[in-house]
């Protein structure tokens, strides 16, 4: 989940202020550098993979409508 996805979830789930999970999570990026880093990148290439999958999906989808013409 990104921080604007957290944000939104708790915001709209828990009744918690925006402003609030923003804050907490800019201090929890100060104490846990390290953490916050991996995250980064793992969800980085989470999201490269996703990318790349529907391009394949879509490539497949657009080669079937044309096989079937």
């Amino acid at each position: 989940m990104s921080k604007e996805e957290c944000v939104e979830a708790l915001s709209k789930h828990a009744n918690i202020q925006p402003v609030i999970t923003s804050t907490v999570w800019k201090e929890l990026e100060k104490e846990n550098k390290e953490f916050f880093q991996a995250y980064t990148k793992s969800r980085g290439e989470r999201v490269a993979e996703t990318e790349t999958k529907h391009r394949f999906q879509d490539i497949i989808s657009k080669s079937k409508k044309y096989t079937k013409d």
